[in-house]
């Protein structure tokens, strides 16, 4: 029997619509997401669990956690207090003592906040996952000591140092990971952040895909759809359209990070070239690769 697909929600968020939606109308993303009063929408920060990946249970991302002091957590509308990834992942079935490897698409915030334990006053950040390896592209690694202006905010200054003395931290150059070797490929794209790792896992009959925030769920399929997150629009647009087509050309199937109502899904292309999900699912729970 191949590895097992596991949907792991943690910490949910609300963001400016028109942030998450780049240059793109109200018009057309409240189509998608309706907004509040505050023209906010609701994200999941869903990670992907793969168990019996060779004898490995392997988390993909780690959401955003429960990290952030009270007035923090306001600020970047952060919903839940507590630390859900740990709890979701109990219900299903695991402990954070239980993984052997966590991939890293990235080091913003909202993706790996959940490597660190519950805020508490006067405590200083503290590392969880305690078997794991931590495994990261060189090239988000180096953005994260020296991040843009533009996107200093989106790091967490206090991890890098604690991932590193954890001495179980690779940095990955390459398009596969000496952790988890051939079965799992790591693309990369380089329009959201530099170096963004997307991990593709290869089973016996079939592939999927960590979209990470190249596309973050199913309104970004769509091809002229980017946020205002993203460094490089045009760039994201281009790798987006390689990045799909070589997805559909061997069935491989995507699971999103940030869509609230659907974990994974297939994507189609028409005749007219235009990109929509299909096959969507809700969550998976111990689904075989």
């Amino acid at each position: 029997m191949g590895p097992r697909l596991w949907s792991i929600s943690g910490n949910s968020q609300k963001l400016d619509g028109g942030a998450m939606f780049g240059n793109a109308p109200k018009a057309v993303w409240q189509q998608w997401i309706a907004a509040d009063e505050a023209n906010r929408i609701p994200l999941a920060c869903r990670a992907m669990l793969v168990t019996g990946l060779d004898g490995k249970n392997v988390l993909f991302d780690s959401g955003i956690g429960a990290f952030f002091e009270p007035r923090l957590r306001e600020r970047y509308g952060v919903v839940e207090p507590q630390h859900v990834l740990l709890e979701s992942l109990r219900q299903a079935g695991f402990d954070h003592g239980d993984i052997d490897a966590v991939v890293l698409s990235h080091l913003h915030f909202d993706h790996v906040g959940g490597l660190l334990a519950p805020w508490r006053q006067g405590q200083p950040p503290q590392l969880l996952f305690p078997r794991a390896r931590f495994i990261v592209s060189e090239e988000a690694w180096q953005r994260a000591l020296q991040p843009h202006p533009r996107d200093r905010a989106s790091f967490i200054a206090e991890l890098p140092p604690l991932l590193e003395a954890s001495g179980r931290l690779e940095r990955v150059g390459g398009e596969h990971s000496a952790t988890l070797g051939p079965r799992v490929f790591l693309h990369r794209s380089h329009g959201h952040t530099p170096g963004l790792m997307l991990a593709e896992v290869r089973g016996g009959q079939g592939a999927i895909v960590f979209c990470a925030d190249l596309i973050p769920g199913r309104p970004w399929v769509h091809l002229p759809i980017t946020m205002g997150y993203d460094r490089c629009p045009e760039l994201l647009i281009d790798e987006k359209r390689a990045f799909l087509d070589q997805m559909i050309e061997r069935g491989t199937r995507m699971f999103f990070t940030h869509d609230p109502h659907c974990a994974a899904a297939g994507v189609l292309r028409d005749d007219k070239g235009r990109y929509s999900a299909v096959a969507e699912q809700a969550e998976l729970a111990g689904e075989v690769l």
